[in-house]
């Protein structure tokens, strides 16, 4: 039986409001002295008994509204963040198109990060040098890869670093939102390179809010809702589940609405003072 490239198990992972995820140096330091002083720590579960597998050459989009853990559960699984309940176990190297700049340093030049990003992500010196042209090409970043990167646009970092992560040969494959950015004609070049990657064999885990490009590119579906999984099949019952939770909320923020109108007319009227009444009726 094959084995799952990505399985989680029972994953929670718990942040504290206001707060980044705990795991730094300074913040172990700022909750000790909150602690001493007994303030009170609010915690929430962005994601909390989850389980999946996912299988070498599967693509699965991540469905939800904002804030119901995607994002999270992709930086779980890079390792990124450390669940604080069960775990969640991958089998080979990622190649995250997540915050596509990041990694870069704003004083070296657009080639001296490809070299460091590349390093960084486990590929040789070889392997960079091999691939650069082709990274610079598909950047369209010819007359500034040597200007600082500090001087490039948004965009052009964006360029740089879906040219080099998608030059990654390893075998999973995370996508947070990266289609969604640039003009046309760069979105263009980044689905024909993902569609290229799928074709050969990649893992796929999609985070997207773009119905199309979840049916373009995946056959299963995850929905998370509220830190749960709710459900998992193909993408079009995930989508199904999404509209149907959508359509609930919105019933319930409707129907809460008028509840709450309905109680303030009441307590208008109950407030109002009596008529007063005509000379024909005082005298009556």
């Amino acid at each position: 039986m094959e084995e799952p490239i990505i399985q989680a198990r029972d994953l929670g992972i718990c942040f504290a409001k206001g707060k980044q995820k705990k795991g730094r140096v300074k913040d172990l330091f700022v909750r000790r002295s909150a602690n001493k002083k007994g303030a009170q720590q609010q915690d929430f579960w962005p994601l909390r008994h989850v389980d999946f597998d996912i299988f070498p050459g599967d693509a699965v989009g991540i469905i939800g509204r904002n804030g119901t853990g995607k994002s999270t559960l992709l930086r779980l699984i890079t390792g990124v963040l450390i669940p604080d309940e069960g775990y969640v176990r991958r089998e080979g190297r990622v190649a995250p198109l997540i915050a596509l700049s990041a990694g870069f340093s704003g004083d070296l030049t657009g080639r001296e990060n490809v070299n460091l990003v590349g390093a960084l992500h486990g590929m040789s010196t070889k392997e960079i040098k091999s691939k650069f042209d082709e990274i610079v090409d598909f950047s369209e970043l010819e007359d500034f890869i040597d200007t600082p990167v500090k001087h490039y646009s948004s965009g052009m970092k964006v360029r740089l670093g879906f040219g080099v992560i998608t030059q990654l040969p390893h075998p999973i494959l995370l996508v947070d939102e990266a289609l969604a950015v640039g003009d046309a004609a760069f979105k263009r070049k980044c689905q024909a390179v993902i569609a290229g990657l799928l074709k050969e064999g990649r893992t796929l885990v999609f985070v997207s809010h773009s119905e199309g490009d979840l049916k373009k590119y995946c056959k299963r579906g995850i929905f998370l809702d509220a830190g749960t999984l709710e459900t998992d099949g193909t993408v079009q019952e995930a989508l199904d589940a999404y509209k149907a939770a959508e359509k609930r909320d919105a019933k319930a923020k409707a129907d809460k609405k008028a509840a709450a109108k309905k109680a303030a007319d009441a307590a208008k009227a109950k407030a109002a003072p009596a008529p007063v009444p005509g000379p024909a009726e005082a005298t009556a």
